[in-house]
């Protein structure tokens, strides 16, 4: 971000970061281009707001026929705990992993690029869904402009690659070269690293650089010469992804990496109960470590928020019933009773 910039851009800024749905997006950026300072220190920056805007527009512009779109659309809406994109080369097996995970119907073929829109579909652990978006392959020939956009919503990734192949080393730099060339960043810790960035600092983030955590899934170990390939891969390169090793046609450590995300997600499962009454513990609240009763009430009901007064929680880091206020943090299992005006 350039300097010299108004709290009101900054404003309009962060609201483009935590907007999820592509309308809510192109109406951050109007209102990004509109606050931000007309000089030359931010040339570079206004051609970018407005080229977004023009793709933002066109997208959500395309014909429609009977009420429905009938123009691709290559931004998800997030459902569930998260969203992760599935990354990788072409065949690499993505497109099998995900059917396997989710049970969506994605087209599955022994031919590269099989996958050509964004595909949606709702991997179970335990009593949550998280949302699993497969995606076109990355190659060092190929890659699919409108996957910028689709990678926005994105809590995360999985970078899956084909073990046996001997090219995965190169098929790897290939994916995240690609990526790089468009401000899209894979990340080997999932620990939010904002708190390691001074307010100085913040002044030069690009607010169109995206940086998701990412795990490495080396697929295909079935097929493997060794159980051991994957350290030795590990070893050969210089990034340091959180990885695992798993076969989508046998089914091998797909359970461990389900609960993998889960933990580096940090997703944090609340139940509430109306007073006088037991809990629900079937269908969870989800939220990220670090966050609150107030979050939660804001999932409720957006009146929640505004007339709290106080919540009673159960669980293992409270007594039992125990009265806190809106910014008491939340933990995995805690159950909930919120108290209105």
């Amino acid at each position: 971000m350039p300097t010299n910039v108004t709290a009101e851009y900054k404003k309009a800024e962060q609201a483009f970061r935590d907007a999820r749905e592509p309308a809510d997006r192109l109406q951050c950026l109007k209102e990004m281009l509109r606050t931000i300072p007309k000089h030359k220190g931010t040339e570079h920056l206004q051609r970018d707001i407005k080229t977004r805007i023009k793709q933002l527009t066109d997208e959500l512009s395309a014909p429609r026929k009977s009420g429905a779109r009938t123009g691709p659309s290559y931004s998800v809406r997030p459902e569930g705990a998260a969203q992760i994109a599935l990354l990788g080369p072409p065949n690499s097996g993505k497109s099998q992993l995900h059917h396997i995970m989710t049970g969506a119907r994605s087209e599955v073929g022994p031919y590269p690029f099989t996958t050509q829109l964004p595909l949606p579909g709702m991997m179970p652990f335990e009593d949550i869904y998280i949302q699993l978006i497969d995606l076109p392959p990355i190659s060092e020939e190929f890659f699919e402009p409108w996957i910028v956009n689709s990678l926005q919503p994105a809590d995360a990734a999985l970078l899956i690659i084909d073990i046996t192949n001997p090219e995965c080393i190169d098929h790897i730099q290939h994916v995240i070269s690609q990526l790089a060339s468009k401000k899209i960043s894979l990340k080997d810790r999932f620990e939010d690293s904002e708190s390691d960035v001074s307010d100085e600092d913040m002044e030069f983030v690009d607010p169109f650089r995206i940086e998701l955590p990412t795990i490495l899934v080396a697929n295909k170990i079935d097929l493997a010469d060794s159980s051991e390939e994957l350290d030795a891969l590990n070893d050969l390169v210089s990034y340091s992804f959180p990885s695992i090793a798993i076969s989508a046609q046998t089914g091998k450590n797909l359970d461990a990496l389900s609960r993998m995300l889960f933990e580096k997600m940090k997703i944090v499962r609340v139940y509430t109960k109306v007073p006088g009454k037991s809990a629900d513990t079937e269908r969870p609240f989800t939220l990220i470590a670090g966050g609150t009763v107030a979050d939660v009430a804001r999932q409720v009901h957006k009146e929640f928020a505004q007339s709290f007064r106080f919540a009673k929680i159960w669980g293992e880091h409270v007594f039992d019933g125990q009265q806190v206020g809106p910014d008491h943090v939340l933990h995995d299992l805690d159950i909930v009773e919120l108290h209105v005006k």
